[in-house]
Order: C-alpha cells, then sequence, then structure tokens
C-alpha cells in the first residue's frame, strides 16, 4: 500500500479526457484555417505557392513583428489561455548572422578585466624584477653578491691548503732524497 493511503499516482490531476465529436471539431477547423490561409496566400502572392508567413516576413523586414511572431510560436502550456502583460519581461531577440558586429569593441565583464589587468600587472612587475628595480631583485642580487665572496674565499683556502699540502709533501721527499744522498 503506498504512503498515506492514497490510491493512483502522486502526481498531476484528474485526467480529463475529449470526446470523439470534439476531436472532429478541432480536426474541421483546422483544415477550414488551413483552406483560408491558402486562399490569402494565393490571392496576396504572385502565384507563389508558399508559406504566408515566410511571405509576409519577406515583405515586411520589421523586427518588432518577427518577434510577435516567434513569441507566438514558443509559447506553451497555460501561455497560450492567457494573455500576460508583463513589462519587466525582455523578449528574446535573435540576431541574424548579417546583424552581428564582429569587428566593435567588445565589453568585457569585470572578472575579464580584472584578469587582464592582472596579468598585465605581473608582467610589468617581472620587466622590473629582471631589471633589478624591485625590492625583492635588490635583496636576491644582494645575497647572491654574498654567496659569491663567500665561495671566493671558500676556493682561495681550498687553493692555499693544496700548495701548502704539496710544498710539505715536496719538502718531506727532498729530505729523504738528501739522507739517502749521504
Amino acid at each position: 500500500m503506498p504512503k498515506g493511503g492514497r490510491k493512483g499516482g502522486h502526481k498531476g490531476r484528474a485526467r480529463q479526457y475529449t470526446s470523439p465529436e470534439e476531436i472532429d471539431a478541432q480536426l474541421q477547423a483546422e483544415k477550414q484555417k488551413a483552406r483560408e490561409e491558402e486562399e490569402q496566400g494565393e490571392e496576396g502572392g504572385d502565384g507563389a505557392a508558399g508559406d504566408p508567413k515566410k511571405e509576409k516576413k519577406s515583405l515586411d523586414s520589421d523586427e518588432s513583428e518577427d518577434e510577435e511572431d516567434d513569441y507566438q510560436q514558443k509559447r506553451k502550456g497555460v501561455e497560450g489561455l492567457i494573455d500576460i502583460e508583463n513589462p519587466n519581461r525582455v523578449a528574446q531577440t535573435t540576431k541574424k548572422v548579417t546583424q552581428l558586429d564582429l569587428d566593435g569593441p567588445k565589453e568585457l565583464s569585470r572578472r575579464e578585466r580584472e584578469e587582464i589587468e592582472k596579468q598585465k600587472a605581473k608582467e610589468r612587475y617581472m620587466k622590473m624584477h629582471l631589471a633589478g628595480k624591485t625590492e625583492q631583485a635588490k635583496a636576491d642580487l644582494a645575497r647572491l653578491a654574498i654567496i659569491r665572496k663567500q665561495r671566493e674565499e671558500a676556493a682561495r683556502k681550498k687553493e692555499e691548503e693544496r700548495k701548502a699540502k704539496d710544498d710539505a709533501t715536496l719538502s718531506g721527499k727532498r729530505m729523504q732524497s738528501l739522507s739517502l744522498n749521504k
């Protein structure tokens, strides 16, 4: 047994079925409407057998009428039954490829602008750093100079110790050769 002891599904309302007479009446109304549109298309056109809406669009290039047609086609559900005047509703306009302006200046969002500014600031800082003009670069160069001095002193001491060792070994060999020659 389902939760709550209800019978049937939990979604939706009671189902309404249309009678066969209503279906026939709807079909006849649609056929009558289609015939009337064809007759209007033949009277108003130059003998071209086309869709009257398409002919209307080709004759009138008014954007507001195109938007109204699109809005009428997009109506769904209850919207088709109720006319709503919402002053805050913004109708979505579809632009044609010929209307697009790709060459004009593009408006950047705040995040994009901040990202570009951040990259430019980083590049400026790196240039200054490589030139040795930033505080961090000056500190790095001073540290490198101290390390160079320490290494030079260590190398000089090592060289002196090696020379002293060589001198000691040479003087030791001389002593041995002198003592053997006696």
